[in-house]
């Protein structure tokens, strides 16, 4: 969500310039959920850095970018980093998301305007399913 409300462009982590998307998105939306949601996806880097160093094939999937924007997140997170990782409130949940977010890149697929999103969203505010 944040890569579609943030004003850094698409080629953000070319440039050299880590637009701190997981932070943007979990503060955009706090307002109207809670840490079940929000805190995953503030985790949302961390998850990366800490499957890249327990995960090989994982690593290996990554998309260009990701793999780019891996370097300026820290890179995969050394042996404690991964350990005190895992153990945080909401990091399972993390890493099951980053997981979803790896596997709905899809090459070439063009991203929808934010607009196309806002009737999901309502109806999640709203309690519909």
């Amino acid at each position: 969500m944040a890569h579609l409300i943030h004003n850094f462009g698409a080629d953000v982590f070319r440039r050299g310039i880590d637009d701190r998307h997981e932070t943007i998105g979990a503060e955009n939306l706090t307002a109207y959920f809670g840490e079940a949601v929000t805190m995953p996806i503030g985790m949302h880097v961390e998850a990366k850095r800490y499957l890249c160093a327990t995960d090989l094939e994982y690593l290996k999937r990554l998309s260009d970018a990701s793999i780019w924007s891996l370097k300026l997140q820290g890179g995969a997170f050394a042996a404690n980093e991964r350990d005190e990782f895992i153990k945080r409130p909401f990091a399972a949940e993390a890493v099951k998301l980053r997981r979803w977010d790896e596997s709905a890149k899809i090459y070439g697929l063009q991203t929808p305007k934010l607009e196309h999103f806002r009737p999901y969203v309502e109806a999640c505010l709203i309690g519909e399913h």
